[in-house]
């Protein structure tokens, strides 16, 4: 008897691998209905009985509603218990990011079990779109280096199977698969890199750009966790309640202390951080003397006193400033 489809079999072999660290939690599964979730529901399906799946209603397209539970019905005839999530897209950073926030908080609230992954169906080349994304604007390391496969809770176990991959793979399992008409709709930065951008320097570099970008993530990803770990432990060693000791950070690389900078401002609370922003606060822990300095987001500022970095509120009184 012959095997399964080899789309079907690298897709399956690719979520194997992924669930290894997870056998005892029930899994979530982010399902559109598109190709690429439809076949990572389906190998997880095959590998495991307790999968259990999340359709999100977005609510942006005319039919949304009968959409989402077309594709309840049919994750149900394929043995898969799935529920409707419908969110309100409304936030910052355009449709797109709105839309992202509001689904990745209900996959979040939909987890059956604290410890539950949530698998999400991230191909090669939307890995591939994410690094070109970041390049465009300027980004860093962090952002360079792309999804990762585990990023508690989400899981992506696609990331080194092709778009065509699960295609093919829906095709051999016969399942019907729906084509999200936003996928197409050039108002989107990632739509137009996806047709246009992507193809163009596949033609001028005569192939193998997506995988060329995804390995460049994955390089990256290297280093960024090296100078991170590196970062973490000059934290440990800098921060107190009082603040962060500038002289801990003056001898350090810039690249180790935007990493410190970053981290401990986020474990202070300070979301919305830009380059401007670690630019700033990176200065202010180099030059001396003590003094007022960088604007960070959420009416706080950072300055320098007594040898320290210290976050306070920007209408804070000057009287005490060095009180």
């Amino acid at each position: 008897m012959s095997g399964p489809d080899p789309a079907v079999a690298q897709v399956r072999r690719a979520v194997r691998v992924a669930l290894t660290p997870f056998g005892d939690v029930p899994l979530l599964v982010a399902c559109s209905g598109g190709a690429d979730s439809l076949a990572l529901v389906a190998a997880a399906a095959h590998l495991r009985t307790d999968v259990h799946a999340a359709v999100v209603d977005h609510g942006l397209q005319d039919g949304s509603a009968r959409h989402a539970a077309a594709t309840v019905d049919l994750l149900g005839r394929m043995g898969v218990a799935a529920t409707v999530h419908r969110v309100e897209v409304d936030g910052p950073g355009g449709i797109e990011a709105a839309a992202r926030t509001a689904r990745y908080a209900a996959l979040r609230a939909a987890r059956p079990h604290p410890r539950s992954p949530v698998l999400l169906g991230h191909t090669l080349d939307d890995q591939a779109e994410t690094v070109l994304l970041g390049l465009g604007r300027g980004s860093g390391a962090r952002s360079l280096s792309g999804m990762r496969t585990w990023d508690d809770p989400w899981l992506r176990p696609l990331l080194d199977v092709r778009r065509a991959t699960t295609r093919a793979a829906c095709a051999a399992l016969d399942l019907p698969v729906w084509d999200d008409p936003h996928n197409t709709d050039p108002r989107f930065t990632r739509v137009r890199l996806r047709h246009e951008v992507l193809p163009l320097l596949e033609d001028v570099l005569a192939g193998g750009v997506a995988g060329a970008l995804a390995r460049t993530a994955a390089q990256l990803r290297e280093d960024d966790e090296a100078l991170t770990a590196v970062a973490d432990a000059v934290l440990a060693g800098a921060a107190d309640d009082r603040g962060v000791a500038h002289d801990a950070l003056a001898g350090q690389p810039v690249a180790v202390r935007r990493r410190v900078l970053r981290a401990w401002l986020h474990g202070l609370g300070v979301t919305g951080l830009t380059a401007e922003h670690l630019h700033g606060a990176d200065a202010l822990a180099v030059r001396g003397p003590d003094r007022t300095g960088t604007a960070l987001p959420g009416g706080l500022e950072l300055v320098r006193a007594r040898g320290r970095l210290v976050v306070r509120p920007a209408n804070w009184p000057r009287r005490s400033q060095t009180g």
